[in-house]
């Protein structure tokens, strides 16, 4: 009687990972999707090479859009003020990011570099860098997520400004419609000071310009 109990429970917890649901679809027919994609572009899902190929888009799915699950704004709910009354300019710059053009689901790739200047509170710089994988990993529009990303800074922290720039390399743009290689997008949002001051934002121009 052991053995059909445990095919019943191994059958049980397999239907449940088969069947996990994320935002009303369950993994199934997001894999049904996948085969539907695969047969329209003149191939056959069940081909030995393709047969896991469903499973894998979806789990790499999770992974490139895992930021709808996550609040940027929490990441900067801990902040420090015990700087010594440091008030200068915060920069921190080539922070990589990959995501995804909400117009054609192609890959985007590049840089962020982002600068505040604090009021009494800073805020780990490992945070940054997590706010911009946050808005990454959904589907953008490049000058969308660099006016998020600053937006969010802004709230958090309440600095005297934020000046945040994007760089992204779009595949929508290399490997389809025109086919243009090389090029690369390049986006700002200025706040406060940043924007107020000439002064301010050059010096945070000259900080992101110059690289060893």
């Amino acid at each position: 009687m052991a053995a059909p109990v445990a095919l019943s429970l191994f059958v049980s917890a397999s239907d449940s990972a088969n069947n996990d649901i994320r935002n009303g679809v369950r993994r199934d027919e997001a894999e049904a999707a996948v085969r539907t994609l695969l047969r329209w572009a003149g191939e056959d899902p069940q081909r030995e090479g393709l047969l896991d190929t469903p499973k894998r888009v979806v789990k790499a799915y999770g992974d490139w859009f895992s930021g709808y699950a996550i609040d940027p704004d929490e990441y900067l709910q801990r902040t420090f003020e015990e700087v010594e009354g440091y008030d200068e300019m915060i920069v921190l710059r080539d922070i990589e990011y990959e995501s995804h053009c909400e117009h054609h689901m192609a890959p985007i790739i590049g840089k962020v570099h982002v600068g505040y200047l604090p009021k009494g509170r800073v805020v780990g710089i490992s945070k940054l860098a997590r706010v911009v994988d946050a808005y990454a990993r959904r589907f953008q529009v490049q000058e969308k997520m660099t006016a998020q990303i600053a937006n969010c800074i802004q709230r958090a922290l309440n600095p005297a400004g934020v000046a945040v720039v994007v760089e992204g390399a779009h595949e929508c743009m290399t490997t389809r419609g025109v086919h243009k290689r090389g090029v690369s997008m390049m986006t700002s949002t200025m706040l406060g000071v940043f924007r107020e001051d000439a002064r301010t934002r050059n010096e945070f121009l000259r900080f992101i310009e110059n690289r060893r």
